[in-house]
C-alpha cells in the first residue's frame, strides 16, 4: 500500500522511524519503510540508523558518496515497491498518533494524486543561538492550512509530501541539482506545469533539528548561490523566488550599488545580530537580498 521513502545525512532517524513503524503496525497496512543515506561523515550516527534494519518492512541504505538531496530521492523513489509514496524529510516527527492514518484515509478514497500535509515547530523557545531558524521556521515555513490552500504552490515542500509513484517518476528531481537550495522548488514548479494539482491538508509533522544561526546562515548562502546557478542555467525562471524578484527590481544603478555597499559595510554587524538570542527577521531578510545582489555584482 504505502512505501515511506526517508533520505537522511548525518543525522539519527530512530526517533522518526520507530514512531513510523508503531503507526503502521496499529493500522495492520502493507508498507516498507526505506532510509537512504547520502554519504554521511557521521559514523556513530550511520551505526545506530543501520540498525533500523533489523525491523521487519524497514530498509537502511548506505551510498558510498554523496549523490545530493534530488537524486537521493530519486533512487529512493525507484526502489519504491508500492503505488503510493510517502516522502519523509528525516529531521521531521510526527504531531500525533494519527498521521498515517489521515493518509491512508486519503489513500482509499482514492482521490487525490499529491498530497502535502504541511510542517510546524514547538511553542517553547529554543536555546538562543537557535532562534534565527526557530523564528524563520515559525513564522515562514509552518503556514496555517488556509493560508496554503490559496497558493498551493507557492507554499508546498518535500519534507511531508504523498504522491503516487508514477507521478514522481514522470516528474523526477533534477538530476542535475547537486548543490544544496531550492530543489524542492524546482520539482513543484514542474508539477505546476504539468499541471498536476497539490491538496493540501492539516496533517504536519514538527520540524525537529533546530540548527545554529551560524550553520543556518551559512546554509542559507549556499542556497542563494545555487539559486543564481539555478536562474543562470535556466533551470529555474528569473521571477521564481521573492528574492530573485527583488534583485531584478532593484538591479539598476544606484540601487544596486548602494544595496551591496550596505551589505558588505553591515555584514558582520548583521552576523552578529542574527546569531544572537532575539534576532529580527526583516534584517535576515535584508541579508539574503544584499548576500544575493553582492554575487550578481560580482559576476560584473
Amino acid at each position: 500500500m504505502l512505501s515511506i521513502l526517508i533520505p537522511t545525512y548525518n543525522y539519527n532517524v530512530v526517533p522518526l522511524v520507530s514512531e513510523l513503524i508503531l503507526q503502521a503496525n496499529t493500522l495492520q497496512i502493507e508498507y516498507e519503510i526505506l532510509i537512504q543515506d547520502d554519504g554521511s561523515t557521521a559514523t556513530a550516527i550511520a551505526t545506530q540508523n543501520n540498525n533500523l534494519s533489523d525491523f521487519p518492512f524497514v530498509q537502511y541504505i548506505q551510498l558510498p558518496k554523496n549523490v545530493g538531496r534530488g537524486t537521493n530521492r530519486n533512487l529512493l523513489v525507484e526502489r519504491a515497491q508500492y503505488h503510493w509514496v510517502l516522502l519523509l524529510d528525516c529531521d521531521m516527527l510526527p504531531v500525533d498518533g494519527f498521521f498515517l492514518s489521515n493518509y491512508i484515509a486519503l489513500i482509499q478514497e482514492n482521490k487525490e494524486s499529491v498530497v502535502y500535509g504541511g510542517i510546524c515547530y514547538h511553542h517553547e523557545a529554543p536555546q538562543p543561538d537557535e532562534q534565527l531558524r526557530w523564528k524563520f521556521g515559525t513564522q515562514r515555513e509552518a503556514i496555517p492550512l488556509a493560508i496554503r490552500e490559496k497558493k498551493p504552490y507557492q507554499h508546498t515542500l518535500t519534507s511531508n509530501l504523498l504522491a503516487q509513484k508514477t507521478i514522481l517518476e514522470a516528474t523526477p528531481f533534477h538530476p542535475n541539482i547537486q548543490k544544496y537550495g531550492y530543489e524542492d522548488l524546482v520539482f513543484v514548479l514542474e508539477l505546476e506545469k504539468k499541471g498536476i494539482a497539490i491538496n493540501h491538508i492539516h496533517n504536519p509533522l514538527f520540524h525537529e533539528n533546530l540548527e545554529s544561526g551560524a550553520i543556518f546562515l551559512n546554509k542559507t548562502e549556499e542556497a542563494l548561490d545555487n539559486l543564481k546557478e539555478l536562474i543562470e542555467t535556466k533551470i529555474l525562471p528569473p521571477k521564481a523566488t521573492r528574492m530573485s524578484r527583488w534583485s531584478r527590481k532593484l538591479d539598476f544603478f544606484p540601487a544596486n550599488t548602494l544595496i551591496v555597499l550596505l551589505f558588505n559595510v553591515f555584514r558582520k554587524t548583521l552576523v552578529r545580530h542574527l546569531t544572537a538570542s532575539d534576532p529580527k527577521l526583516f534584517l535576515f531578510d535584508f541579508y539574503k537580498l544584499g548576500y544575493y545582489m553582492y554575487l550578481i555584482h560580482k559576476k560584473k
